[in-house]
């Protein structure tokens, strides 16, 4: 085992809070915020919808969510939270869905960190006594306004009990100090708990506790005080979560690779459509819940096979021919389905951005009030349209009809003028989809057919579902508003309306939709005509697409700030400047503008050793992050980066360790704090070359359509599903031979009525034995009765069976085969 992956899936809602909240999910580990939900703002019962993949480390041991309510000016406020065990969430086989009661947050029991120490027992003829080596600590919760603590240590052993020195404004202090606890003999008889504390020293007030472990040697997690209590009648509120741990073993490539050769081998050499193979199997085994994470699975191990279009060929191939009436077609969630939509995910996103990010982005900069439903026309909540008066409901009909028309007719234009920047992988895909619909329906009243196919995925599983919720498909940062939120809706429904050629017009319930009519039927022709072009392309001319994003793309670009390293700074606010970012799987380049002139610096993705977050009081500046990189010389260099808001902070920090995952320069240990004044703002060492005082978090990644393809962990989650499905495999596999064997049974049934009647013998029949490899019939006839003197057995084997295949020939004696 060389490997350990975790993911948790959440889909997050909370009710009964205050004004305007989002929330942090925290891995306790690290103690670091690797996802945030949007905020929603004023709303006492907000809901997100939104769904998250952690890819966490093997220590992982609890996870916390915290309700903030978001202030404009000053820090954000707790409104409560929920502690979730690795336990706890893994004892339930198919996730945790439930409504949790808040509770309130307890500073005692906010800790976080690690304490190094050695403990020794001092026994002499003159005295016994403990001796505690502190060493040093890190990662300890900050307790201060600014940022930092003031930590020192305590040893208890019963009454006795012995401090270190105060180590001033760090969370990662280094005592290197002995402390020493003078016992009686009877203290040892009677036995007790050998504690450390850790505290953070105040001046005025009471000092602040940052955790406590039991004593060995070595590196020890803190841990709270214990005094934790439940909140009783969910007065702040409850959470619904809805939590899934999958944790996997990965094994070494090697032993994945006969089930690799079989999935290929299914799409290289397909079977007949009526035959069974594995990725039909895996159909069958996989439930409706775990069907689109099943289908992303295999699209990236075909991405990495460099057959991802066969394989959406062979499934799409099976669903045409499996389909008799057209207007069904790639209706249901089937494997097919769901793997043609995964796949657009996978390699369309970049190119989804292009074409719809503009058309969003006015949208909700404009927040126009649009509606077409007379029943939720709210004449309070628009503006004056005229100057005679307050609008009336046909002129804020009339209104709402042109603007939509207007944003209708922009996102038409932006899809059916992207042929262009089409992935030529998507478009060989929609070629052969195009290919088998035509094949299989290829009457003329069945001409819409091959056209509604592709457009079905295109429209109405890919850009409707991104206009609808841009959140998700991360062309916004925030969720729209309620205004806003109805206008997507409105133009979502239109674009379905013109992935279905027009044809469902008239024929629903919303008729209010009909001012849309004429400019859809007018868009028809525009999209077959895109259809066509879109098809037109060599499959030759498309390269295997190995990777989710090739080395020339860029996965993710834009403004930050980066800190400047040259020349005098005088506050360090000001050291920051705007710089346009570009990230590829090659570099990660920044230059002045985005504009193609510009000198551009670059970092070699294949140097960097690490990504990490800055602690606040390095700059006395949020949101900052480093990157890490040493050149072929061993030199260490570190660039210091500014994002706007921790959403940008944690895409970029997930991104970049992506890109870099598989890079063996990675270090173990990095500084969260920046070198100043000659010393290290984090630790307070003077030595600039001084290993990192916290660990890396390279592991800690979101997981979306760019994650990097993983081979081994791609197999070993197809392996587990079918692992979870082997009894329903052994049952499909049981009625795919009875079904071959009915024949051949009835035949030896009638053969034996024969033997009996002309031998008058004793007649035994058996059933043998029934695997998933065989099915055997055996026929014993009384040895006296015949010349031959011959036992008979009939068995019928798929494939070969104990290393060999057996061979029949036609007994004209008995009627029947039987093996040579």
């Amino acid at each position: 085992i060389h490997q350990t992956n975790h993911g948790v899936f959440l889909i997050l809602q909370v009710m009964h809070l205050a004004i305007h909240y989002f929330l942090r999910l925290l891995s306790q580990l690290f103690a670091t915020f690797p996802c945030r939900t949007a905020t929603v703002w004023k709303n006492l019962n907000p809901f997100w919808g939104e769904e998250y993949t952690l890819h966490l480390p093997t220590g992982f041991h609890s996870l916390s969510f915290y309700v903030m309510d978001e202030d404009t000016i000053g820090h954000d406020d707790v409104i409560g939270k929920i502690l979730l065990s690795k336990d706890a969430i893994g004892a339930q086989a198919k996730g945790l869905d439930n409504w949790l009661n808040l509770t309130r947050v307890d500073p005692d029991e906010e800790v976080q960190g690690e304490i190094h120490l050695g403990l020794e027992l001092l026994r002499d003829a003159k005295r016994i006594g403990l001796r505690c080596h502190f060493i040093e600590a890190r990662d300890l919760a900050p307790r201060d306004i600014s940022g930092t603590s003031d930590p020192f240590a305590r040893i208890l052993f019963n009454n006795h009990s012995a401090e270190t020195s105060i180590i001033k404004k760090t969370r990662f202090p280094h005592w290197s100090e002995t402390l020493e606890l003078e016992l009686e003999t009877w203290e040892l008889t009677e036995g007790g708990n050998v504690t450390v504390e850790v505290w953070d020293w105040d001046m005025v007030g009471k000092n602040d506790f940052l955790g406590k472990t039991p004593v060995l040697q070595g590196w020890f997690r803190l841990l709270p005080l214990g005094n934790h209590e439940d909140d009783a009648g969910g007065k702040l509120g409850a959470l619904r979560l809805k939590v899934r741990l999958v944790e996997d073993r990965i094994l070494p490539s090697m032993y994945y690779q006969p089930l690799i050769d079989l999935l290929v081998e299914s799409v290289i050499s397909p079977a007949e459509v009526e035959d069974s193979s594995p990725l039909t199997m895996l159909e069958e085994v996989t439930t409706v819940e775990s069907r689109q994470d099943v289908a992303m699975t295999l699209v990236k191990i075909y991405l990495g096979q460099g057959l991802v279009v066969p394989f959406l060929d062979y499934l799409s191939t099976r669903e045409v021919n499996h389909t008799s009436d057209p207007n069904t077609l790639f209706r249901s969630n089937s494997l097919a389905s769901k793997a043609m939509e995964q796949f657009m995910k996978a390699v369309g996103m970049l190119y989804l951005h292009e074409v719809l990010k503009p058309i969003i982005n006015r949208i909700f900069e404009e927040k126009k009030y649009i509606e077409l439903d007379p029943c939720k026309i709210d004449l309070n909540r628009t503006r004056r349209i005229s100057f005679k008066g307050a609008a009336s409901e046909a002129e804020v009909r009339e209104s709402s009809v042109e603007m939509l028309q207007g944003y209708l007719s922009s996102v038409v234009e932006s899809i059916v003028g992207s042929v262009a920047q089409c992935p030529p992988v998507m478009r060989v895909a929609f070629k052969q989809l195009h290919k088998r619909v035509e094949e299989q329906f290829p009457e003329p009243e069945n001409e819409d057919v091959k056209y509604l196919a592709i457009s079905g995925f295109f429209f109405l599983r890919f850009f409707a579902p991104a206009i609808l919720t841009p959140k998700l498909f991360h062309l916004r940062d925030q969720h729209a508003d309620t205004r806003t939120s109805r206008t997507l809706l409105l133009l979502a429904k239109a674009v379905q309306s013109v992935g279905n050629l027009g044809l469902q017009l008239g024929h629903g319930k919303e008729l209010w939709m009909e001012p849309l009519h004429p400019i859809i039927l007018c868009s028809v022709a525009s999209v077959k005509d895109f259809l066509d072009k879109l098809i037109d392309i060599d499959q030759d001319s498309a390269p295997p697409c190995r990777a989710v994003f090739l080395p020339s793309v860029t996965v993710k670009e834009g403004y930050l700030q980066k800190h400047k390293t040259e020349g005098p700074q005088l506050l360090s606010r000001f050291a920051f400047k705007k710089r346009y970012f570009w990230l590829s799987s090659e570099t990660l380049s920044y230059a002045k503008t985005l504009d193609l002139w510009q000198v551009r610096s670059s970092i070699p993705i294949q140097c960097v050793c690490v990504v990490e977050r800055v602690d606040e009081n390095a700059f006395q500046q949020q949101h900052v992050m480093q990157v890490v990189a040493k050149d072929n010389d061993g030199q260490i260099h570190t660039i210091y980066i500014q994002c706007k808001n921790v959403n940008e902070l944690n895409q970029w920090l997930s991104a970049i360790r992506k890109a870099s995952i598989y890079n063996e320069r990675m270090l173990p240990s990095f500084h969260p704090g920046a070198y100043r004044s000659g010393k290290w703002t984090c630790c307070l060492q003077a030595n600039r070359a001084t290993l990192g005082c916290s660990r890396t978090h390279s592991a800690v990644t979101l997981g979306d359509w760019s994650d990097p393809l993983d081979p081994d962990a791609e197999t070993q989650t197809i392996y587990k599903q079918l692992l979870q499905g082997r009894d329903k495999l052994r049952s499909v596999a049981y009625t795919l031979i009875l079904g071959h064997l009915e024949a051949m049974i009835n035949l030896l049934q009638q053969t034996v009525c024969r033997i009996i009647s002309l031998s008058q013998g004793v007649y035994i029949a058996t059933l043998a034995r029934t695997t998933l490899y065989s099915y055997s019939l055996e026929i014993a006839c009384n040895p006296g009765t015949h010349k031959c003197g011959l036992i008979c057995s009939a068995s019928l084997t798929l494939g070969h069976y104990h290393g060999r295949e057996k061979q029949w020939y036609w007994c004209k004696y008995y009627g029947i085969f039987l093996p040579r």
